[in-house]
């Protein structure tokens, strides 16, 4: 089965474009505390949408290629090693760190973990990456 990877696309570009304004260190020099905080809040918006994005296209792949028997009701530690063991991703242990960070951004708002999760974005975006990369090349 044919993946639509479209979403997923749209979404790591999102984040890419995202974290592009949020690294000008001249754009950013030039707005106030208000502003910066609204472009790292977007920043983190994106992580979360292309995380979840992410993992629920791991699961459809698998799923797709392992079977439904292999995947439902398997933990997410569990999926992310399923995903490394079939090379959609390198480290389960990153994506465990990766939802960890996504869980943190829905339950609780703290100045000093917005700052983490935000600095964890640029990381991710990457492994997003490679991982549609990856769906792409796969996606038969």
């Amino acid at each position: 089965m044919k993946l639509d990877l479209s979403s997923l696309r749209k979404a790591v570009k999102s984040l890419t474009e995202t974290l592009k304004v949020a690294d000008d260190r001249n754009f950013m020099s030039k707005l106030s505390d208000i502003q910066t905080n609204a472009v790292r809040a977007g920043v983190i918006q994106n992580f979360e949408f292309t995380y979840e994005l992410c993992w629920k296209f791991m699961k459809r792949w698998l799923e797709a290629n392992l079977g439904s028997a292999y995947v439902d009701g398997v933990s997410r530690y569990e999926l992310f090693r399923l995903a490394a063991e079939h090379h959609l991703i390198s480290e389960a242990e990153q994506w465990m760190e990766y939802h960890d960070a996504r869980n943190d951004t829905s339950h609780t708002y703290n100045e000093e973990r917005a700052v983490e999760i935000f600095e964890i974005a640029g990381p991710f975006s990457s492994d997003a990456r490679r991982l549609l990369d990856a769906l792409e090349k796969k996606n038969d």
